[in-house]
Order: structure tokens, then sequence, then C-alpha cells
């Protein structure tokens, strides 16, 4: 019999039961949705928190019944109230984290949840196999990059120019540069400036193409200069300050603190200053409080030695974005990290203010609606360039931990004071460097 044939009561009866069913299944659906939240925490500044905050109310709009809770910060201590929480168990639903913390957050990548699981809501082929591999431990995927970021040196020209003094080309150039800036504009002015981390890194890239390895190996966390190398990587560093290449440490912290970001500096800001080694990711700070905003800065080379093999230039992921393994809304998590990286209302709230985003649609959007400064685009080009030719090595994790970094920065503040020797310095990177590695 068919539905026709049947009897109207009949019919009547089906079709109510029917209806009744989905009705019950929209109301299911309907209370799956309603209350549930996911928090979501990260770090950074203002401009980040406004667009992070619009980005989350979008997914909102998207998702009725889901509430996104934010828990933002500044840099400071984001780590510190992130370990806790992971201890107790308590963590947000995504986090922003750190890339050189998931290692010890998931040594061998258990800390996380494999977003791979939710491969159906992540739209993961916006990512370059390149960019997964470096969030990808023990064969899970434990995060997703936000995007790349790297050193570079960005030069005033309007400085050099005034002073007659020509974009340094090579790490000789550097003396050369700066001997002949301070001749013309008097002591306060330097050729570079960069807080002391800046000037660790910049002096390991001269290492690293020098010798073909940087302070720490990325495969076996063991320290990788001979002594020979690790004794130049001080007394460049050293050497840098005391030709007054660099802004030396003791002049820098007299200025309010050895970590003052270079576009609060009034020497920067009033042109003493011609240049600077920071990551391309900071451009637009850095060229906020200049007369000429970024058009007064131009993308340096990146200084090579001949015959080198590496660039030695620094360079992982800006941060990641991650979901708590024990998250009760795992796809819905996932969901959300993906509509963080790829839908285009998201991504034009977001816009740079995370750098410039890792995903090809997020460039694409960006790039075709102006969003880009040229000075970005130019950045981008050249690291670009490095990593397709294989010459950025991502860095040891263990590099950044924080441990390993309080030391590091502590025996080339000693130095950078005159408190130590070239050799005492090489001698304790060594020895307690090895040390410390050993108890990670």
């Amino acid at each position: 019999m068919t539905v026709a044939e049947m009897p109207l009561e009949i019919t009547l009866k089906s079709n109510k039961k029917l209806a009744l069913s989905a009705a019950v299944a929209a109301m299911f659906l309907v209370s799956n949705a309603v209350g549930q939240e996911l928090r979501f925490s990260w770090w950074g500044g203002g401009e980040r928190h406004e667009a992070m905050l619009a980005a989350a109310k979008l997914f909102e709009a998207r998702n009725p019944g889901v509430k996104i809770k934010a828990e933002y910060s500044g840099f400071q201590g984001y780590q510190e109230r992130l370990s806790t929480q992971i201890a107790g168990r308590n963590e947000p639903d995504v986090m922003q984290v750190n890339w050189a913390w998931l290692s010890a957050f998931s040594k061998q990548g258990e800390g996380f949840y494999d977003l791979r699981k939710s491969a159906s809501v992540m739209k993961l082929g916006e990512f370059s196999d390149t960019d997964l591999a470096l969030t990808t431990i023990g064969g899970k995927l434990n995060a997703v990059p936000v995007g790349f970021t790297a050193r570079l040196f960005y030069w005033n020209k309007p400085v050099l120019n005034k002073a007659g003094v020509s974009v340094p080309k090579t790490w000789d150039d550097l003396f050369t540069a700066g001997k002949a800036l301070r001749a013309k504009a008097g002591p306060k002015a330097y050729l570079l400036d960069g807080n002391l981390y800046d000037m660790i890194l910049m002096s390991q890239a001269y290492i690293y193409q020098k010798y073909g390895t940087p302070y720490i190996d990325g495969k076996t966390n063991k320290i990788a200069m001979t002594p020979a190398a690790l004794k130049e990587w001080v007394g460049i560093y050293k050497r840098w300050q005391d030709e007054n290449v660099v802004t030396p440490l003791p002049y820098r912290v007299s200025l309010g603190s050895a970590e003052k970001p270079i576009e609060q500096q009034p020497d920067w800001v009033n042109g003493n200053w011609a240049g600077v080694y920071t990551w391309d990711s900071t451009v637009r700070l850095v060229s906020s409080t200049l007369p000429g905003k970024d058009k007064d800065l131009e993308v340096g080379d990146f200084l090579t030695l001949p015959g080198a093999k590496n660039s030695g230039m620094f360079g992982r992921p800006v941060h990641v974005y991650a979901v708590s393994k024990r998250t009760k809304n795992a796809d819905l998590a996932a969901k959300f990290v993906s509509f963080l990286m790829t839908d285009p209302e998201a991504i034009r709230a977001l816009g740079v203010s995370r750098g410039i985003p890792a995903t090809g649609v997020a460039f694409q959007i960006l790039s075709k609606e102006d969003k880009l400064k040229p000075i970005e685009m130019k950045a981008y080009a050249r690291i670009s360039t490095q990593q397709k030719a294989n010459a950025i090595t991502p860095p040891s994790p263990a590099f950044e931990h924080p441990r390993v970094q309080k030391f590091v920065r502590e025996v080339f503040e000693q130095v950078g004071y005159g408190k130590i020797s070239v050799d005492e310095a090489a001698k304790q990177l060594a020895e307690q460097g090895a040390t410390i590695l050993q108890r990670l």
C-alpha cells in the first residue's frame, strides 16, 4: 500500500509522528548548541585584543548558542599561568601558545588534542606541509601555526642618507658604516639598536654562517657550537658594543630598560639610531613613531658570509593555536581555530594583528585588499626566498625554554657590563649550558 492509498486517519497519524520526530531532533540540536562554551586564551596588546574579540563575536554569530569566553593578557606571566592551568587540568579549550613551548607541554605529542582527528572542519589544505611539520610531534598535529616570522634588518634611510652612509651589505660593512655614522652624526648616534635578545640572535646568525651550527642542535637538543665558535659568538657581540656599532647594553639600560621597545626610545624617534634587528612581524610597531612611519624604513639585505650554507636567520612560527586534549567540544574547538585562520570575515577582522597569516586564503585576501604594506610584503618575500632555499633551519625549542633563556641572557649581560671575560662566558655557555639541557 502506498502513502496515497492509506486511509486519511493513518496518513495523519504518520505525518504527526514524522513531525514529532523532526521536532524532537530539532530540539536536540538546539539544546546541544545552547550553552556550549569555549574558553579561548591569548596574549598580546590592545590592537590584538580588539581584533580577537571581534573575531570571537563573528564566530558566535555564525554559531548560535556558542559562547567564546575570552581570557587574554600581556605576554608577561602568560606561560606561567598556562603551565599552572595545564598542571591543574583546567586549561582553556583553545590556546595561543608559543611554538617553542609545544615540546615542553607535549614531549611525545600527547599534550594537546590531535587536530587531524577533526580534519573535516579544519581546512588543513590552506597550510603548507612545511608549516604543519613544525607543529607535528610524534605524528600528531598538536597545533597550527598562525604565521612564520624571522629576524631581519630594517634601516632608516633618511638617517643614513643625511650622514652619507650606505646601507650595509656585508657583516664588515657594519663596522665601517657605524664608524662613519658617528663621525657625522655625533656620539649619540648608533648604527643598530636592539634589545639584549636581538643582539644575541644577531651574533648567533653570524656564527651559524661561519661555523655551520647554532648554539643548540635542533635534533639532539645538545650544545652544537665548538669552543672556538662559542668564544667567537660572545666575542662578536662584545666587539659590536665596544666599537659602537650597536647601542651598548649599559647605555640602553640608562635610557629606562634593557628591554624597552625601540619605538618608545627618543633616540630612535629623533633619528639618532639608524637601524634595528628585529622580527618582521613587529615592523608596524617599530615604524609607528617615526616621522615618516614605515616610509622611512627599508628592509635590509640579510647579511651573509661568502660560502655560508645556512643563513643563520632565526625563523619560526609567530605562535600557534592548540586545543586542549581535555576539551569536551573538540570538533567545535577545532572549527573555531579553523575559523580564525580561514574565514574571510575573521581574516579581515584580525588583519595583521598576529603578523602575516600562514594560510593561503588569508594571504590572498589581505594582499588583494591592500591590507599588507609594501615593507611587509618585501620582508615576507625575503623570508620566503630563504625558506625555499632551505636556508632557514627551525631553532631547537630548547633554545627558547625559560631556563635556557634566563641562563644565556645572564651570560651575555655580564659580558655587556664587562663583569666577565669572553673566555669565561664561552666556558659557562659550554659547561653550564650542557648541564641545564640535560635537566630539562
